[in-house]
């Protein structure tokens, strides 16, 4: 029995490699711990194939276990931060990002794209008593992500292609059509205003950071309606619209003016 398809052409393979990436790709999209038992369900491998490869990234520190199965650690996001885009990125916006929640007495946190998915790569917490923050790593489908939105109605033509197509083949034609709808419908304004879907009381404050070719991340404030604010939600959306500006211009955004 072998696990080689007959139309894959490749000169090289690395069977093993690609059974240990296969489980790095699958607990990623899950977004959730799995046991060996799911993973090979989901995988159409055995077991006894995967116990290798499991145990081998959770000694290199991929991969670790939780008492509901095994889950992704942040060593990958790790590796993938160091990469130069990205920690320009960060090395740009954490500036102004404390600038922005010392001035609203909010949290807020930096998103990229990553696939289908967004995930978080920097945060500030509130400097007040009372915040709302995800860790960083965190990941979510962007069709179920506010900043998705700003992801996919931001994007060059292209780019926007390639996430349509990659969506519909996870979610289907009705479901990503009526998200497309809603992404340009609630995206002519400069920002995004969305009660959470995870905490009530909390509404998604987002603005999309700009490079010189479409969307390249997104900057977030959770706001959290208090007795006694320093600013008004209002007052905390143009904040962050004048932070994640500045931000795009550093980034090299080409003006709109």
């Amino acid at each position: 029995m072998t696990d080689q398809d007959p139309t894959d052409d490749r000169k090289y393979r690395a069977p093993a490699l690609e059974k240990g990436l296969d489980v790095l790709e699958l607990l990623s999209a899950q977004g959730e711990p799995m046991t060996p038992s799911q993973m090979s369900a989901m995988l159409g491998r055995s077991v006894s194939e995967l116990f290798r490869m499991i145990q081998v990234l959770e000694f290199r520190g991929y991969i670790e276990q939780s008492p509901d199965g095994y889950r992704l650690t942040n060593r990958l996001f790790t590796l993938g931060m160091t990469q130069a885009p990205i920690k320009s990125l960060v090395d740009v916006a954490m500036p102004a990002m404390r600038d922005l929640a010392s001035a609203t007495r909010q949290s807020c946190h930096l998103v990229v794209p990553s696939g289908d998915q967004i995930v978080v790569i920097a945060r500030i917490e509130s400097p007040g008593d009372l915040g709302y923050s995800v860790r960083i790593g965190y990941r979510r489908s962007i069709l179920h992500a506010t900043s998705g939105l700003m992801f996919y109605s931001r994007s060059n033509p292209r780019a926007r292609k390639h996430l349509h197509d990659s969506l519909v083949s996870l979610f289907g034609d009705a479901d990503v059509a009526e998200f497309a709808g809603r992404a340009m419908a609630m995206t002519r304004g400069a920002h995004v205003e969305r009660a959470s879907d995870f905490v009530v009381g909390v509404t998604d404050l987002v603005a999309p950071i700009m490079g010189s070719d479409g969307v390249i991340a997104t900057l977030i404030t959770p706001f959290i309606e208090q007795a006694s604010m320093v600013c008004t939600k209002a007052e905390a959306a143009t904040l962050l619209v004048q932070t994640a500006g500045d931000i795009s211009e550093q980034m090299g955004a080409v003006s709109q003016a």
